[in-house]
């Protein structure tokens, strides 16, 4: 198979806290975000969520839009519900990634951000850069993103709609 297609899915069965649910989570990174997406790869499996790692399993350098391409690819497709990226600005990677129709990722620095793109967009991926933030409010932002539902609030549906249709229009 060819490695650009291949996956690495750590599956743990780990309590998950009380009230919360098991989510299947799409990871990927360059290799400025390696260090920060193994990171979050470990926090995550510790919470008893399953990953799928779509690389890069190292440092050297690559090119980032490959990553994000698989990670959106099966957050599109419904293999996973969510998925994180990670690149040294977080700003490429979101953009590579929103590339893929019926994704909807954010770049998000900090909590307030991470709570709003999940109550106003439903956004499905979350993008961060590693020399922005660092691993503990990385894994703020992540708890924030993941624990934030959408509002469900009519105009906001109605921006995410109209966001579908220019999709359908131009992502062909």
């Amino acid at each position: 198979m060819n490695s650009f297609l291949t996956t690495r899915t750590y599956y743990y069965r780990i309590y998950v806290k009380e009230g919360g649910s098991a989510l299947r989570i799409a990871l990927g990174s360059d290799h400025g975000g390696f260090e920060l997406k193994e990171s979050i790869k470990a926090y995550l499996t510790q919470k008893g969520h399953e990953v799928s790692d779509f690389g890069t399993y190292s440092t050297d350098s690559v090119d980032y839009p490959k990553y994000a391409l698989q990670a959106a690819r099966s957050v599109s497709n419904g293999e996973c519900e969510k998925g994180i990226l990670v690149c040294s600005t977080g700003i490429g990677i979101s953009i590579a990634a929103n590339k893929v129709r019926g994704i909807r990722a954010a770049l998000c620095h900090d909590l307030l951000s991470a709570r709003l793109t999940r109550e106003h967009n439903n956004t499905n991926v979350l993008a961060m850069g590693s020399f922005i933030v660092g691993e503990k409010l990385a894994f703020a932002i992540v708890d924030t993103w993941l624990d934030t539902p959408f509002s469900n609030e009519v105009r906001h549906q109605r921006r995410i709609d109209a966001i579908t249709d220019i999709e359908k229009d131009y992502l062909k």
